[in-house]
This record gives C-alpha cells, structure tokens and sequence, in this order.
C-alpha cells in the first residue's frame, strides 16, 4: 500500500502507560464529577473564549468593590466556581488536543487496517474456486462485512 500513514505499531508498553495515566486522571477527577443529562447540559450557560474573559473581570471586579455585590451573590461559591472553571479550562484543552491526536490515528490506523483487510477478503474471494478451505474463510468474512460492504461483494445473481 504506497499511501500508508500508519507506519509503526505503538509498542504495548505506551499504550499500557497511557491507560495507567487515564485512569489516575479519571480517579483524580472523579470526586468532582457531575453527572448532567443531555437536557440539562444544553439548558446551561457555555462559557467559551470570550465569555471566560467576561467572567475573569468580572469575577476581579466583584472581590475588589464589594459595594456593588448584590446581597444574594455568595462570592465564596463565585470564586469556587470561577477557580475550577478557569483551572480546569487549560486541562480540558490539553484534553481535547490529545483526544484529537488518539482520534487521529484511530481514523488512519482503521482505514489502513479495513483497506489490507478487504484486499484480503477479495483476494480470498478469488482463491475461494480453486484452493482448499478458501471458501469457508471467504463465507465468514462475507457475513461479518458492514452491510454496505456485504452488497458490494456479494457475487452477482445471474
């Protein structure tokens, strides 16, 4: 395959490493989890690049002019909040930029792997005439295609 991306196995003593790290990072978090519904995720306010700057100055102006705090703000909960949100902003960006790269060679690595595997189905299709136990492999790799791919390579009905 001359346009192959994937071109070294990550040896299993990473990967080990990186599921050990995940899991530490999940049991950190885990006190601190929330659990929301997709309802109640989409009834919240989202706090993006812009709006974090609108919280950050406003959260410095209400500590300095407490004159202007409404009685029912509780600052303490309003410094929680803004703390663990503004923390937790650059852990969840680093975050995504490795969800990203882990996606990155999911995607390349199963196309590579899907394209070898279906040369081979269809180099087993062809064999399957002549040789030996050729058309009881081809018969299962035909009945675990995506259906699409099923289709595709089902012989033509004459």
């Amino acid at each position: 395959m001359d346009n192959n991306r994937h071109i070294q196995s990550i040896p299993a003593k990473d990967l080990d490493q990186l599921r050990d790290l995940i899991q530490q990072a999940a049991r950190l978090i885990a006190p601190h989890a929330i659990a929301l519904t997709p309802e109640e995720k989409q009834g919240l306010l989202k706090m993006g690049p812009k709006s974090l700057a609108f919280v950050e100055r406003a959260h410095e102006f209400a500590q300095s002019n407490a004159a202007l705090r409404p009685a029912f703000l509780d600052m303490e909960e309003f410094d929680a909040d803004f703390a663990d949100a503004h923390n937790l902003w650059d852990i969840q960006n680093s975050i995504n930029q490795l969800a990203d790269a882990v996606s990155a060679i999911v995607t390349v690595a199963g196309s590579e792997a899907y394209q070898q595997a279906l040369i081979f189905h269809g180099n087993v299709k062809f064999a399957a005439a002549s040789t030996p136990g050729a058309q009881t492999i081809y018969k299962e790799l035909s009945a675990l295609l995506p259906l699409g791919k099923r289709r595709a390579a089902a012989p033509k009905a004459q």
